[in-house]
């Protein structure tokens, strides 16, 4: 295969996505009209310098002297902690549980920060189709992992307090916030006092595939993600392939990665993004849950960042391909659940996962949903949404049985 035809080739798949996205965020105009959704107190943590604001929410039991563990819940790409508040009832009845905003979205973002401020004040209705923009720093996952540590840390502290000892701490993450928490205690392995005080953590629909968009998208969009993906994972490094495959596949990704990395770039300049941003398709929504009513919340939560900029979809890619490569190395106890057909976050990173580090510890348990497509498990209909919050619950307490 020439270079001129993978060029050829790379060039149509580039202007059949840069059109799709143009079709997408031509317009594109978002308004809230109620309050933040907030649950539990509001901890502020103190920012470091550079750092932006943290509001860390925190849900005790009737008699927080009593709570055998407190839970930290970290919430996927583009959503918020603010949907979580029955999640956070549920485990508070035993726990202390705390939760917060990544970096760049719910409270945590400016521009929404401010509509929720405005909204309080008397404000009738605020404009926040802009709070993407909020996204402009985000060339990988750092703020984001920085933001945890944060969030993990004051945790730590506050569950010292209430429980009058040190008690151990379980971390609750979905999709995005799992690779960004995944990656964090992978990075925080030096800080031995920091991870002896998490236990476990609950791995629901991980980011590590990227994603598999069904229908027509698919069609249009999975060949330059693939091609991409493939890229990026054998860029400047080499999977023991036989010497033909290795001189290609390191021809392809000299030529792909910077090409793909640039384009993305100057797709987030300001001036093209206002127009080259992608919204969330209708698609992504169908996947999200099978229940009719969470559907309908999701359609009018105007807390959901609807547009991504593609410097971030692109540094997203690239985390995932970097933790693939050191993923044998997650020692943490987990309980990993993720639906068989679930194109957001596809089974087979998942799967590859359990492969690299499902021996690490005994405790490590799996749950495939077999014949399920859907991504959010904790926003399913009865009886599932209830049956899963019980095994995690059930998965805790033997974690805590077993520390003992």
């Amino acid at each position: 295969m020439s270079s001129s035809y993978v060029s050829d080739r790379l060039a149509i798949l580039t202007g059949i996505l840069l059109f799709s996205v143009v079709l997408s965020g031509c317009i594109h105009q978002k308004f809230v009209s109620e309050p933040y959704p907030r649950w539990g107190k509001e901890v502020r943590v103190d920012p470091p310098e550079s750092y932006g604001p943290l509001i860390l929410r925190v849900l005790s039991p009737e008699d927080s002297n009593q709570a055998p563990a407190c839970v930290l819940l970290v919430h996927g790409m583009n959503e918020h902690i603010g949907r979580y508040g029955e999640v956070a009832q549920y485990f508070a009845r035993k726990f202390l549980v705390t939760g917060f905003d990544h970096y760049a979205h719910g409270l945590s973002n400016p521009v929404l920060q401010q509509a929720d401020s405005a909204l309080v004040s008397g404000s009738s209705e605020q404009q926040v189709g802009d709070a993407y923009l909020a996204q402009s720093a985000l060339k990988d996952l750092e703020p984001l992992r920085r933001y945890l540590g944060r969030a993990l840390k004051k945790t730590i502290a506050l569950c010292d307090v209430e429980s009058e000892s040190e008690h151990p701490v379980f971390i609750i993450a979905h999709s995005l916030g799992a690779l960004v928490t995944a990656s964090y205690l992978m990075q925080a392995r030096d800080e031995k006092a920091l991870l002896k005080r998490v236990r476990g953590i609950v791995l629901l629909a991980p980011a590590f595939a990227v994603s598999n968009p069904p229908g027509w998208r698919g069609w249009m969009a999975n060949p330059l993600i693939r091609l991409s993906f493939h890229a990026e994972t054998h860029f400047l490094h080499p999977q023991n392939e036989p010497l033909p495959a290795l001189i290609f596949n390191q021809a392809l990704a000299l030529v792909t990665v910077p090409l793909l990395d640039g384009l993305f770039e100057i797709a987030s300049w300001p001036g093209l993004r206002s127009f080259l941003s992608p919204v969330s398709p209708d698609w992504v929504q169908d996947y999200l849950t099978d229940s009719e009513e969470e559907k309908a919340r999701l359609r009018a939560d105007g807390w959901i960042v609807r547009r991504t900029l593609l410097r971030f979809v692109k540094g997203i890619e690239a985390e995932i391909v970097h933790f693939r490569r050191h993923m044998a190395q997650f020692t943490i106890p987990y309980y990993l659940v993720y639906s068989e057909y679930d194109p957001i976050t596809p089974a087979w990173g998942n799967q590859d996962f359990a492969r690299a580090t499902l021996q690490h510890h005994p405790d490590n348990e799996i749950l495939a949903l077999s014949n399920l497509q859907y991504h959010q498990h904790l926003f399913l209909k009865e009886p599932a949404r209830t049956a899963l919050l019980k095994n995690i619950a059930q998965w805790i307490d033997h974690r805590l049985q077993a520390t003992k």
